[in-house]
């Protein structure tokens, strides 16, 4: 690093660290964000992958006449509007059908969404409507016919979150910040009991550095209460934490592009079947967890999201069918005793602790641009900064600025071109010109050796998996073929990054041992 000093660090480079990275460094902040493993290797990749202001919490807030569920949801769609246009090459709209069963559930979930039109306004993505039982037939051939009475259709948006996460870091790189991930925080530094700077650990190369700065973030989602432990040892926990977990299938369990929102479970959770990169992604969340770096899917959550697919389609799927799956963690702000985690209103909030850390608890993938907003205008606040406005309202992400559909792609074969536009939108003949001969890495999938020689080069990948499940997501579709390009993709990086046969075999044993367990 050319300076040791920043105006402010944000340890953690998931949605939140990388957000606030890009706010504070496009007002004209240097700014530097730590990151002890790869960028968005937890929760920030491990989400339903959906953009949205939350049908969920609509409801409770008009059952309970809650304004902070309404607000919440309020939000959420003001900021689904503005990603679908700031990212446009990574969020699109996604067309999501609630199936019905009771002929009085009709009209209530129609009114019910309506209403989500109505809160979303100018920036709403289509009106809701009524959904025949015949075309629900037609749409969904698996669907169970007993007793169904058609379904009730409405919109909101879907979003590739690592990519997005990575695109976030590459736009706040643009401003001038420095991005770095397996950089781990060991200790903060004090002066007059007030924090002055970290130590940090490279774990790669493993040496330490000092780096100073009067205001460090501390960003890290789930693992807040540990970072403020720290700080502090007594600090009291303020995060209860919800696991999401997620299936991937082949796409002929839902051949339609619209996907199925079930809004109640049996226990009370939502459920969603929906179509992601040319799969059917099948995922739910609340379900109280512990901390854990490597959450892994049990027995008992297979069998759960199992026999609820059992409830709502004419099939049996068998486990050995799964292609992959995954869990992560929410941090939810600490609800009252005996509360449920889905009972606990997605808000954040942002605290300082005595020697002056601020963390960011809670909030939610959708609303990440204006929680990074409140933090930076709350730390310019705090310590006496020059008081600039905030620019990611509006902000173009990197990959979007001169992005079109129709734009050409230096490619003959159509789905790598298809693959590169989606997956980095104007930035896709910069991919394939990392290399005069392009070679796929899998017969079945668009990954190509130019991609990865790009993401070493331009996108912080350091390690074979920061490529296989967070840069391309082939890992969480399909678990096997990652495993099969695992040779490729190390062959690849030990040319481009000077490894030793000792290196290449640990980082094997490594991705394999991820692979085979929790990703």
């Amino acid at each position: 690093m050319e300076s040791n000093k920043y105006d402010i660090i944000i340890i953690g480079g998931g949605a939140t660290g990388s957000g606030t990275a890009l706010d504070a460094a496009s007002r004209g902040f240097t700014t530097l964000v730590l990151e002890k493993n790869d960028f968005a290797e937890g929760t920030s990749s491990r989400s339903t992958k959906l953009v949205h202001g939350g049908v969920r919490y609509l409801e409770a807030a008009v059952k309970g006449l809650n304004m902070d569920q309404f607000n919440l949801v309020k939000e959420g769609l003001k900021e689904r509007s503005r990603l679908l246009k700031n990212a446009p090459h990574l969020c699109s709209r996604l067309t999501l059908v609630t199936p019905i069963y009771k002929w009085w559930e009709l009209p209530y979930m129609f009114i019910g969404l309506s209403l989500y039109d109505f809160v979303s306004g100018r920036r709403g993505l289509g009106r809701s409507s009524i959904v025949c039982k015949d075309k629900m037939i037609n749409n969904f051939p698996s669907i169970k016919k007993n007793a169904l009475v058609g379904g009730v259709k409405y919109y909101d948006g879907s979003f590739n979150d690592s990519r997005l996460n990575v695109t976030l870091l590459k736009t706040a790189q643009k401003f001038g910040a420095d991005c770095r991930n397996y950089s781990e925080v060991e200790e903060f530094l004090y002066e007059e009991g007030k924090i002055s700077g970290v130590k940090v650990r490279n774990k790669i190369t493993d040496e330490t550095y000092i780096v100073n700065s009067k205001i460090i973030i501390n960003a890290t989602g789930a693992f807040s209460d540990k970072v403020r432990t720290l700080d502090n040892e007594e600090a009291k926990k303020m995060l209860d934490l919800s696991s999401g977990i997620h299936i991937v299938l082949d796409k002929k369990y839902l051949p339609s592009d619209e996907g199925l929102m079930i809004p109640k479970t049996e226990d009370g959770r939502v459920l969603f079947i929906l179509p992601w990169m040319g799969k059917c992604l099948v995922g739910t969340t609340d379900e109280k967890t512990t901390l854990s770096e490597h959450p892994e899917v049990s027995a008992e959550d297979i069998k759960y999201i199992l026999k609820h697919l059992e409830i709502y389609f004419d099939l049996k799927i068998d486990e050995s069918e799964i292609l992959s799956s995954w869990c992560g963690i929410r941090p939810l702000v600490a609800a009252p005793k005996n509360a449920s985690t889905k009972s606990i209103v997605r808000e954040h909030i942002i605290i300082s602790s005595d020697s002056g850390l601020v963390s960011i608890l809670g909030g939610k993938w959708t609303t990440y641009r204006k929680m990074s907003e409140e933090l930076v205008d709350y730390v310019t606040s705090k310590f006496a900064l020059e008081n600039k406005e905030c620019q990611t309202k509006k902000l173009k992400l990197i990959g979007s600025e001169n992005f079109t559909k129709e734009m050409q792609v230096d490619c003959l074969d159509e789905d790598i071109k298809n693959y590169l536009i989606k997956m980095y939108g104007d930035k896709a003949n910069d991919v394939l010109s990392c290399t005069k001969k392009i070679e796929r890495l899998h017969k079945d999938y668009a990954h190509t050796n130019a991609e990865l020689i790009y993401t070493i080069k331009e996108e912080f990948v350091q390690k074979p998996m920061d490529y296989i499940v967070r840069r391309t997501s082939l890992a969480l579709i399909d678990k096997k073929a990652a495993k099969e390009i695992l040779d490729k993709v190390l062959e690849i990086m030990q040319k481009e990054l000077n490894w030793d046969e000792k290196r290449v075999n640990i980082e094997k044993e490594k991705s394999l041992e991820l692979l085979n367990n929790s990703l």
